[in-house]
């Protein structure tokens, strides 16, 4: 009997690959096509980002995919001067939590947007974009 094959999609994302498998690799073909997608519980409607196959509120495993899409507020950021081993080159950056209002999502601030003109509340896109090593990622930009 042939070995079935492991779906290593996730390696594809990120600066550093913590996992290579998951039950949500669809995630990294929704990249891929330029599209930043998350789960929604569709028994009780709970929005996940990252994006989950199981809802930690109801346990169900019937979740459906939704974009991210339009603009969001920024709601927090902090520049990063030393960081954890595999992102130590990259320093300094810049993460932040962007709130589209049924959900939010954290990533990495545009390198091209200058920290002085981040504010707490100003508009925020969210674009797929590549790592410096190749990899998949998404960044906020100012909307």
């Amino acid at each position: 009997m042939a070995k079935k094959e492991q779906d290593k999609r996730f390696e594809k994302f990120g600066t550093v690959s913590f996992v290579a498998v998951s039950k949500v690799n669809d995630f990294i073909d929704y990249l891929e096509k330029g599209k930043i997608m998350g789960t929604r519980c569709k028994e009780c409607g709970r929005w996940y980002f990252p994006p989950r196959a199981d809802c930690a509120h109801s346990l169900s495993s019937d979740m459906e995919w939704f974009e991210v899409a339009g603009t969001a507020k920024l709601e927090t950021y902090s520049t990063l001067r030393y960081a954890p081993t595999g992102f130590t080159d990259e320093v300094p950056y810049t993460i932040a939590v962007a709130d589209y209002g049924d959900y939010k999502l954290f990533g990495r601030i545009d390198e091209s947007l200058p920290e002085e003109e981040l504010c707490v509340g100003m508009d925020v896109t969210a674009t797929v974009e590549k790592t410096t090593n190749g990899k998949l990622t998404y960044v906020f930009s100012k909307a």
